[in-house]
């Protein structure tokens, strides 16, 4: 029974965790353009990540069970991971490096499995056709491929929106501009969080669901109170109060510690004005959308830098702070391969006295 405390606790500091990170990136153009005061950005998130996490159940489904199989799941692993992805962010975030907490997340689980099964990788579900959707699934098409496209996707697609409105706007007088892409960005920064919380929200909701349904068939819940009775999860089913729990716990974070990672996103990597925001969050959004609908834990922190990028290239190539650029690539880079190793380390070393 401490054992799925632990790992719901550990699951919740996660997330709060990935709130200085992800959530902070979803909410970083609406402050840096002054369209919201960080207070206003920060409610929004909140409610919108809500919204966004109670709309669907895919990428919560994949976390739980299509990157890993069956035997290397167990509560240790899950704990082995968490405590590899809270190691890295942690670590990232005091750098102010908007890395992906999707994938530290994935990367520690990933690497705790291994560990479990004495080193064989078989025990990651690579790719694997399923045989009901005829749809690849697996770390290879939902985690790796999605990682190097989604962006390339946000650079691409944020520089032909831009330039889009740019062309049907020349004749715009910039005060005009900013006055109504100041309001449009509104819909598009909620747009943005709406998407955020139906895909990053739900990883933290797979791994605690995955903890209630060990617990349940371990009959760690029987002699519980009948106030108690709600963690029993028989089957792999998000519950409303794991949805709204993670949510919320998510928004907290944001509101603590989220301006290291906003000035990188917002600030330092290109001078944004609301037209530009506007841009970068419907281009992140829609992205996101995709992703979220197909049940693929995508990087919110990838998608929306790269979106922001393909932005400000629309000035020229120097808009873009291409040594900040630099740092954040070799930190996406690095996160699958450093959580993976952090995981197998803390399942083959510590794990064995717990």
């Amino acid at each position: 029974m401490i054992l799925v405390l632990s790992v719901i606790l550990l699951g919740l500091i996660f997330e709060y965790i990935n709130g200085f990170h992800d959530t902070a990136n979803a909410i970083a153009t609406v402050v840096a353009t002054r369209v919201l005061l960080p207070r206003q950005a920060i409610l929004m998130a909140a409610v919108c990540n809500l919204i966004g996490a109670l709309m669907g159940t895919a990428v919560a489904e994949t976390i739980g069970r299509g990157l890993v199989e069956t035997e290397g799941i167990t509560l240790h692993t899950l704990l082995s991971a968490l405590i590899a992805a809270v190691i890295w962010n942690l670590a990232t975030w005091r750098l102010g490096l908007p890395s992906s907490s999707s994938h530290a997340l994935i990367g520690g689980l990933c690497g705790a499995a291994v560990a479990l099964t004495s080193g064989r990788f078989s025990v990651i579900r690579w790719s694997v056709l399923n045989p009901a959707t005829h749809h690849l699934e697996g770390l290879w098409p939902k985690v790796i491929l999605p990682m190097v496209l989604s962006p390339v996707f946000g650079l691409v697609l944020g520089f032909v929106v831009m330039g889009l409105l740019l062309v049907l706007l020349q004749n715009w007088r910039p005060r005009q501009v900013n006055t109504v892409f100041g309001r449009l960005q509104l819909l598009s920064a909620s747009l943005m969080g709406i998407s955020h919380g139906s895909n990053d929200a739900q990883k933290t909701m797979g791994i605690i669901t995955l903890a209630l349904v060990a617990g349940t068939r371990a009959d760690l819940f029987k002699t519980l109170p009948a106030c108690l009775h709600f963690l029993q999860t028989p089957q792999f089913e998000i519950d409303t109060w794991v949805k709204v729990l993670c949510s919320l716990t998510m928004a907290a974070g944001t509101a603590a510690g989220g301006w290291r990672i906003i000035r990188t996103v917002g600030h330092r990597l290109v001078k944004l004005q609301p037209i530009h925001g506007f841009a970068a969050e419907t281009t992140a959004a829609l992205i996101i959308q995709v992703a979220s609908h197909l049940g693929i834990p995508l990087s919110t922190t990838h998608v929306i830098s790269t979106s922001i990028m393909g932005v400000g290239a629309t000035r020229r190539l120097g808009a873009v702070k291409w040594t900040v650029v630099a740092r954040m690539v070799w930190t996406w880079v690095l996160t699958i391969p450093a959580t993976g190793l952090l995981g197998y380390l803390l399942q083959r070393f510590v794990m064995p006295w717990l």
